[in-house]
Formats: structure tokens, C-alpha cells, sequence
């Protein structure tokens, strides 16, 4: 009886193997990317095609690449550019990016995340060499829509979609920000003199009609020298100095 159960019990439990060995179980973000004898299968495997879920694959015939369909966040290691009016500068940025074809991931490039990786700092260098230091600090919107545009062109062969490219630190040499803080310095002194030069112009112009006013208006004259007296006298002063109009002492002088 031990005899012819045996030979049975090995069989089940090879074909328990087989079944194990042959489930693969994918999350929500993942796909597969399933060859057999090489090459790839457009349906998936035999049970469950591309995933998610559970895909039932033939032992020791097929092969399967995982392939994440969620948004990377990839930093682009900082680079040495040379900004079109000769300032060395150092930059890095930002990338995210996602798969929107597997097959075209896996199959058109060896290794989609390095590739990007490398097309993300190639790019970074060519695009910010292009332009002026003044562009770079001023212009990062613009800056980054141009990035992204560029490399998304390059990766769309791979089936990857790039959403984003954010320029992330921009490090100076030590004179060139010495340099800046004098230019921003003499900025806010020019803007100062040009304030103050305004208010002295508004300001004659208010004295040059107030006096046209008073001309008109012999007694206005009066007037303002007892406002005059008044602002004094609040000050609570020993010594008052009472203005004298020449008008009244006029005709002594001529006699």
C-alpha cells in the first residue's frame, strides 16, 4: 500500500510546486510585464493578464517585471553650471514623473529610472547654461515649464509621463553674493532718493499755490502769523519771536 501511495503523494506535491511557484500577487500601483521564451506577452499571464490582483504564470516558460504606476519623486544631484554671463553656479532640482506604458518601460530602455535620472541632470546643464544668472533667480516658473517640456520630450519613447520639474537650491559663490548685496543695497538707495525727491517736488508745488492763494488775500497773511503764535505759545516757550510784517514798517523806512 506504502508502495503505490508514494509515487502519488510526490506527484501532488510537484504539482503544489508548480502552482506555488507560479502565483505572483500584485498591488493596486503595479503591472506586469510577463515574457515567455522571451518574449512579451501582450495579455499577461494565463490568469489575471496584467494585474492587479493574483496572475497564475507558467513555471520555468515565464518571466515577470514589476513595474510601479505610482508618481516618483526623483532629486536631480546638484550641478555645476555655467550661466551665459560666466557665473559658476550650483543647482538641483526636482522630478516627478511616472510610468504610463510598462511594456515600453521595460522593453525601450534597460533601466527607466536611471535613464530618467540622467536625462533629468544633462538637461538641467543645458537648459540653465542657456540663460543669465538674472533669468535663473528671477524666471523659475519659466525655467521649470522649459525643463519639464524638454524632458518630458526624451522620456515619452520610454512610456514615462513627467508632471514636473521644480528647480530646487541655487548656491552662489561667496563675492557674487557680496556682489548682489551691493547692487540690491545701492537698488533700495536709488528708490529712496527718487521718494524724497518726489515729496520735494509735491511739497513746492503745494507752497507754490498756497503762496499764489495768499498774494490774492492780503489779510490771509495775517492770519498765518497768529496760527503762527498759537503753534508757539503751545509749546509753552520762554521766548516768543513775534514776525513783524514790512508792510508796516515800509513807510518809515522811505521817510
Amino acid at each position: 500500500m506504502m508502495s503505490t501511495t508514494f509515487p502519488i503523494v510526490i506527484v501532488v506535491l510537484f504539482f503544489l510546486f508548480i502552482i506555488v511557484i507560479g502565483f505572483r500577487i500584485l498591488k493596486e500601483y503595479e503591472r506586469a510585464v510577463v515574457f515567455r521564451f522571451g518574449r512579451v506577452l501582450k495579455n499577461g499571464a494565463i490568469v489575471g493578464g496584467n494585474g492587479p490582483g493574483i496572475l497564475i504564470l507558467i513555471p520555468f516558460v515565464d518571466q515577470m517585471e514589476r513595474v510601479s504606476l505610482r508618481t516618483v519623486t526623483m532629486d536631480v544631484p546638484p550641478q555645476d553650471i555655467i550661466t551665459r554671463d560666466n557665473v559658476t553656479v550650483k543647482v538641483n532640482a526636482v522630478l516627478y514623473f511616472r510610468v504610463m506604458d510598462e511594456q515600453k518601460a521595460i522593453i525601450s530602455v534597460e533601466n527607466y529610472l536611471y535613464a530618467t535620472s540622467q536625462i533629468a541632470q544633462t538637461t538641467l546643464r543645458a537648459i540653465l547654461g542657456q540663460g543669465q544668472l538674472d533669468d535663473l533667480l528671477a524666471n523659475r516658473d519659466e525655467i521649470n515649464a522649459s525643463l519639464q517640456r524638454v524632458i518630458d520630450q526624451q522620456t515619452e519613447p520610454w512610456g514615462i509621463k513627467v508632471s514636473a520639474v521644480e528647480v530646487k537650491n541655487v548656491d552662489l559663490p561667496p563675492e557674487m553674493l557680496r556682489a548682489i548685496a551691493k547692487q540690491a543695497e545701492a537698488e533700495r538707495e536709488r528708490r529712496a532718493k527718487i521718494i524724497h525727491a518726489q515729496g520735494e517736488f509735491e511739497a513746492s508745488q503745494k507752497l507754490a499755490d498756497a503762496a499764489a492763494i495768499i498774494s490774492t488775500q492780503p489779510s490771509a497773511i495775517q492770519l498765518r502769523f497768529l496760527q503762527t503764535l498759537t503753534e508757539i505759545a503751545s509749546e509753552k516757550n520762554s521766548t516768543i519771536i513775534f514776525p513783524v510784517p514790512i508792510d508796516i514798517i515800509s513807510s518809515f523806512l522811505k521817510r
